[in-house]
């Protein structure tokens, strides 16, 4: 017969978690998300200003299908936008990208590959948002597909760097990528893409981006509730109240 373990308690068990900021997930929460009724909000980066720019070209590709799955979508121009702490933050293009990137709910970063890593454009884009303004982190929670183009032969090495990235951001990277090979190949004079398999799996990144924003948008706040940030937080209210008492 077996013996069994006396049952311990959280204190004997986990004796560094303060029971009074830990919290069991809640399925309640994650399936009754508050109602979002307006269409998922989509920001696309790209990261060249060539004429015949073939990762704007891609972009603008996902728009349209994201337009189509029932998004709605705005495309950063980077032109114009000064390198990083190059110019103050009200910047005109400063202030444009990062007021694009608050309204979004969603974002798709699209970056040519240069020397076997995205390019100066696309990274200065993305320095420009900032992880953080006081206590509000503006893009936790927010959904993220990345893709790249390459001249030669399919490469990984951008969207790997921008995954990164995203995890950085605090970002919900989706687990579909694209990566079009011979980008110069893939698009016709006007810039839109051509029938093969490299199309077909940005139809499929867009379309997994907007379930995962439709899935999470109404539950960013509670799937980005942490212990520590709710330990710091009280940490900081007992310490308020005690010099308020002390007064």
């Amino acid at each position: 017969m077996q013996n069994k373990t006396p049952a311990l308690s959280m204190a004997d068990e986990l004796p560094n978690v303060d029971p009074t900021t830990f919290h069991i997930p809640e399925p309640a929460a994650l399936l009754r998300p508050s109602v979002i009724e307006h269409r998922p909000r989509i920001l696309l980066l790209y990261g060249s200003l060539r004429e015949r720019s073939f990762s704007r070209f891609a972009t603008e590709e996902a728009a349209r299908l994201l337009e189509a799955f029932g998004a709605e979508t705005r495309i950063f121009n980077p032109s114009g936008l000064p390198l990083p702490d190059d110019q103050p933050i009200d910047h005109p293009k400063v202030k444009e990208l990062r007021e694009l990137s608050a309204w979004s709910e969603g974002q798709v970063w699209c970056s040519p590959e240069r020397h076997g890593a995205m390019t100066g454009i696309m990274k200065a884009q993305i320095d420009w948002i900032p992880l953080s303004l006081g206590a509000i982190r503006p893009t936790q929670g927010k959904t993220l597909a990345v893709m790249q183009v390459s001249g030669g032969s399919q490469s990984f090495n951008a969207v790997n760097q921008l995954r990164v990235l995203g995890r950085w951001m605090r970002m919900i990277t989706i687990p579909n990528q694209s990566s079009v090979a011979k980008a110069y190949e893939q698009f016709d004079e006007d810039g839109r893409m051509k029938p093969s398999a490299y199309y077909d799996r940005i139809v499929d990144v867009t379309e997994e981006l907007v379930k995962f924003t439709l899935l999470t948008r109404g539950a960013s706040s509670y799937l980005t509730d942490r212990y520590s940030e709710r330990k710091e937080a009280a940490a900081k209210l007992a310490e308020r109240m005690h010099l308020d008492e002390a007064i």
